[in-house]
């Protein structure tokens, strides 16, 4: 069964869950494709990997209406790597949600 992806909303950053669904958005000025990955109970097993299928003013985000609070995830930003102009995108790394409160 294919997860339902709901574009979401920019704003607030970070996970924000409204009582149905979680709304997903995080900033990058310049990554290229953002990927959203979600974890089992453990933390140690990636179940999904759901790119982000939305773009506003440099906010990737998506809205997710199966998902809870208490789900384990992170993010896989793709862009350049050129550590001269300060960019070190490697989407090889799992990346925590720095809005995560």
């Amino acid at each position: 069964m294919k997860r339902e992806v709901q574009p979401g909303a920019p704003y607030p950053l970070g996970a924000t869950w409204d009582g149905h669904g979680v709304n997903f958005a995080l900033f990058s000025a310049h990554a290229e494709r953002v990927e959203l990955c979600l974890f089992d109970d453990s933390g140690r097993r990636e179940l999904e990997r759901i790119p982000l299928p939305e773009q506003t003013h440099q906010v990737w985000h998506a809205y997710l209406p199966d998902v809870g609070p208490g789900t384990l995830y992170g993010y896989r930003v793709y862009g350049p790597y050129d550590p001269e102009r300060g960019h070190r995108f490697n989407h090889h790394k799992l990346l925590l949600d720095p809005y995560a409160r």
